[in-house]
Formats: structure tokens, C-alpha cells, sequence
């Protein structure tokens, strides 16, 4: 008898180690539960027909927007599986600025995907490396059908940016915003350094009023702020810029100390100082030959005074006070200068000359503006307009969005149709290759290339077709060998996507692909969640 329950109890031990056994494959579950859940919540903002997002912040802001990576930022995501999205659609943002959606939409597809071959008891490991041999095939067939494209093409430039533009609210201005984000970028693309684009060189400045057809690239500089003379000269032609890091104003004590003025006679001779000192800096301006001055914003005094203003006024200076420290950079390039940080420094060969410097009126703002600049850098402005707050963020969002597949090409210089097409043609292949494969890996390919389809059946049920048809003649056209055959949303049929100019960059395709299937690698890893202490 005590032998049966000694064995008992060693079989209870046992079994106590294994207990746990449907915990890794709950957690799993919630995971993919909660980020597909992120990934349904986008889908229908996808393609030139796709919706878009109202977003109410708690301080009561709203944004309009069907920016994939702008939705996810915004939204309000406590799950931690679910934030990897959000982390997959910024990485999508900041390496190729376009396919934001795209790329969560793949994710949400690969990872229902995985939930079926865990069902049928595929060991997660199996299909994450399974995923990740998919995923190098994917962007191997995808380069094969790639088109090489050259700088000097600006036609298809422009279409590639115009596709961009289409699932946008200002898709209607694409005729006019595509050619500018294209010269706006070759314009700051430096020949031999074309790997190094820098989008911070091209400076977006939003100003409300007008519409979104008043946007425009101007080549020089824009400051939002207008000048600050109360009757000083608004328009300098022949301009001899300074920029100043030091201020035109009398000097502080220190924070804790004050002087205290017991008489008139102090105080006369105070202000007699004051007058002197601003007057000997405006002397040292006046010699110099400079008629437009840059001043930097200053933390701890006004940067100017109204009596060093008063002054300038006399001499015809403008002035353009509180210059931001962090435009202090991009302002040296575009002007070709170094900031004057001392008043001995302030000599006439460290100034810049420029045609013209002058003040512009728009809607009901003022703005200065400077251009023919002697030998400019390679930066440029761009003056987005919109008739209210949510436009104008939208243009400036979606004009974002375009310089990025500008950049994307400038560094892969590769073209790919659009319109569902490179996914069926990669879904077609991919299956193909599984048929040469054996084991579980054939059947984690098949998955994977199923699992692409979840892009050209969105873009279908957006624009109102029959999914489950349109992706089956689809599939039917690629099985024919028409790898340019794609969703034509305007037509609501397939059709050569390649003749209509649905064309978009290498670049966003294969980085939406390895990302999302990345992304969808580390969730299937996970078996458990550990709250820490903190």
C-alpha cells in the first residue's frame, strides 16, 4: 500500500514539471491575437481607396491622416506584442519613408499564418527559420523582376512619387507635388555621395492660409519669423548676411545677484552705459557693411533689445531675431557661412552675400525670405500651404512620404510595378519553390507565399471589388507570365499596372518584407511574459 503511493506521488512530481505545458502556447496565442488585432485596425487605410484615420488626442487635438506609421504613433497600445508593430512601422518609416501600411498589413498576414502551422503542431522554431529562408527568396524574386532605373529618368521619378501621392488626401495635387519632391531631392543629392541623402537638408516650412496648390520649393532660405524692425527696411537687395550667436542687449548679473540704484545720477549713468555699449556693437555691424543680420535665440536675455532695434533701424539693418539653435546647422550650409559668435569676430569677410533678402506677406503671416545666395549649399525649402491645421499636416505628411520613394531611389535604383503585383508575382513563386523543397519548410513556404496575397485582397475589398475574384484572375494572369498584371483601382479591373505608372521603388518592397517577416520571427520566439519589479 505504501508502495502504490509512494509511486503515487513520484508520478504527481513528474507531472508537476510538465503542468505548465499550454502556457508558452497561450502566450503565443495572445501575442499574435493582439497584433493582428493592430494590423486589422489599419487595413482598410491601404491603397489610393483606403480610408482614413481620425485620431483624437487626450488634449483634444485632432489628426487626419492614412499614414500607417502617423496611425501607430498615435494610437494608444498597451499590449507589448502590439508595440512591435508600432516599432515595425516606424523602422518601415525611417528606412524607406513609404509602405508603412504595407508592411504591418504583411506582418498581421504572416503571423495568421503561423498560427495555422502551430495548430497543425509545426514547433515554432521550425517556422520562424522556415520564415526567414522565405523571406531572403522573397527579395531575391523581387529583384528579379525589378527594373533598373537612372537619375536622369525624372519621368519615372515623378510617377513613382505620384504613386505615393495617390493613396493620399492631396492626391489630387499630385501633378504639381511629385515634380517638387523630385528636383527637391536631386537638388541635395551630391553626385558620387548619392548613398548619404539627407532629407534633413530639405527644410518643410507649413504656413496656414492659401491652398495646397500655393506649395512651393523655394532655393534659399525661408524664416517662418518676419523681421523685427519696427521701421527698418523690408526689402535689401545686394543683402550682406550676418548670423550672430551673441546678443545686441546689455549685459545680466548673474542669476542670484541684483544691483540696487539708490539715485538719479546711478541711474543716468546706467542707462548712458547701456546706450554706449549697444552703440559700439552696432558701430562694429555698421563698419562691417552688414545690412541683414541673423540673430540666435537667447535663453537667458532677449536677444536684442528695442534700443539696439532702434539703432539698426538708423543704419537699415533687418533683423531677424530668434533664429532656433537647432536650424543654427542647416542655415551654415544652405548660406555657406560659420555663426559670428563674438563681436571681434564681426568682420565683412565673414559675412555671406545674397540678391535679394525680403519680407513676404502670405495669407495673414509674414515671412522673410532669402534668396540667390552667393554659392549655396545643397539644401532646399519647401512652402507647403493649406486652407486649415489638418491639410496642411496631411500635405506635409504625404509630401514626406514622396521624398522618401525619392530617396529610396536615389539609393536603390531599382523600379517595381505596383498594385498588388509583385506580391502575386512573389506569392506564384514562392509556391513553386516549395514544390522543390521537402519537409516542414515546404509547407512554412507555402504558408508565407499565401500570406502575401493579404495585399493585393486588401487593396481589392478598399476599392469596393470582389476580393476572392480579383485575386484569382490575378493570380491567373501572373500563371500566364504577366508579372506586370495588377489591380487597377480606378478601372476596378486587372490591367498592365506598369502602362498606368503604378510604379514604386525597390527599396519599400524588400524592406516591408524583411522587416515584417523580422518582426513576425520575435513574436513567434516569445513563450513567455515576465512582469519585472520597477
Amino acid at each position: 500500500m505504501v508502495g502504490i503511493s509512494a509511486a503515487g506521488d513520484g508520478r504527481r512530481a513528474h507531472g508537476q514539471a510538465y503542468k505548465d505545458k499550454s502556457k508558452p502556447a497561450d502566450i503565443r496565442a495572445s501575442n499574435i491575437n493582439a497584433a493582428k488585432a493592430v494590423s486589422d485596425a489599419i487595413r482598410t487605410s491601404l491603397g489610393p481607396r483606403g480610408m482614413d484615420k481620425m485620431i483624437q488626442a487626450s488634449n483634444g487635438e485632432v489628426t487626419i491622416t492614412n499614414d500607417g506609421a502617423t496611425i501607430l504613433k498615435q494610437m494608444n497600445v498597451v499590449h507589448p506584442a502590439a508595440k512591435m508593430l508600432v516599432e515595425l512601422s516606424r523602422a518601415q518609416d525611417t528606412e524607406a519613408g513609404d509602405g508603412t501600411t504595407s508592411v504591418v498589413i504583411v506582418a498581421g498576414a504572416l503571423l495568421e499564418a503561423a498560427e495555422r502551422l502551430l495548430h497543425k503542431g509545426i514547433h515554432p522554431t521550425s517556422i520562424s527559420d522556415a520564415f526567414q529562408k522565405a523571406a531572403l527568396k522573397a527579395v531575391e524574386i523581387l529583384k528579379e523582376i525589378s527594373q533598373p532605373i537612372e537619375l536622369t529618368d525624372r519621368e519615372s521619378l515623378i510617377q513613382s512619387a505620384a504613386t505615393s501621392l495617390n493613396s493620399k488626401v492631396v492626391s489630387q495635387q499630385s501633378s504639381l507635388l511629385a515634380p517638387l519632391a523630385v528636383t527637391a531631392v536631386l537638388k541635395i543629392t551630391e553626385p558620387g555621395m548619392e548613398a548619404a541623402v539627407d532629407l534633413k537638408d530639405i527644410k518643410v516650412i507649413k504656413k496656414l492660409g492659401g491652398t495646397t496648390e500655393d506649395t512651393e520649393l523655394i532655393e534659399g532660405l525661408v524664416f517662418t519669423q518676419k523681421s523685427c524692425n519696427v521701421n527698418g527696411p523690408k526689402r535689401i537687395e545686394k543683402a550682406k548676411i550676418g548670423l550672430i550667436q551673441f546678443c545686441i542687449s546689455p549685459p545680466k548679473t548673474d542669476m542670484d545677484h541684483n544691483v540696487i540704484v539708490s539715485d538719479y545720477s546711478a541711474m543716468d549713468r546706467v542707462l548712458k552705459e547701456e546706450r554706449a555699449y549697444i552703440l559700439n556693437i552696432v558701430k562694429q555691424i555698421k563698419k562691417s557693411g552688414c545690412n541683414v543680420l541673423l540673430v540666435q535665440k537667447s535663453i537667458l536675455r532677449d536677444a536684442i533689445s528695442d534700443l539696439a532695434i532702434h539703432f539698426l533701424d538708423k543704419i537699415k539693418v533687418m533683423v531677424v531675431k530668434d533664429v532656433e539653435r537647432e536650424d543654427i546647422p542647416y542655415i551654415c550650409k544652405t548660406l555657406a557661412c560659420r555663426p559670428i559668435a563674438s563681436l571681434d569676430h564681426f568682420t565683412a569677410e565673414n559675412l555671406v552675400n545674397a540678391e535679394l533678402c525680403e519680407e513676404v506677406q502670405t495669407g495673414n503671416s509674414k515671412f522673410v525670405k532669402i534668396t540667390g545666395i552667393q554659392n549655396p549649399g545643397r539644401t532646399v525649402t519647401v512652402l507647403v500651404r493649406g486652407s486649415n491645421k489638418l491639410v496642411l499636416e496631411e500635405a506635409a505628411r504625404s509630401l514626406h512620404d514622396a521624398l522618401c520613394v525619392i530617396r529610396c531611389l536615389v539609393k536603390q535604383r531599382a523600379i517595381i510595378a505596383g498594385g498588388g503585383a509583385p506580391e502575386i508575382e512573389i506569392a506564384l513563386k514562392l509556391a513553386a519553390h516549395a514544390q522543390t523543397i521537402g519537409g516542414v519548410d515546404a509547407y512554412c513556404f507555402r504558408a508565407f507565399a499565401n500570406a502575401l496575397e493579404v495585399i493585393p485582397s486588401t487593396l481589392a475589398e478598399n476599392a469596393g471589388l470582389n476580393s476572392i475574384a480579383t485575386v484569382t484572375e490575378l493570380r491567373n494572369r501572373h500563371a500566364q507570365g504577366e508579372v506586370m498584371a495588377g489591380i487597377n483601382v480606378r478601372k476596378g479591373a486587372i490591367t498592365n499596372i506598369w502602362d498606368e505608372n503604378v510604379i514604386q521603388p525597390l527599396l519599400v518592397s524588400t524592406s516591408a518584407i524583411t522587416l515584417a517577416s523580422e518582426t513576425v520571427r520575435s513574436i513567434l520566439k516569445i513563450d513567455d511574459i515576465i512582469n519585472t519589479m520597477q
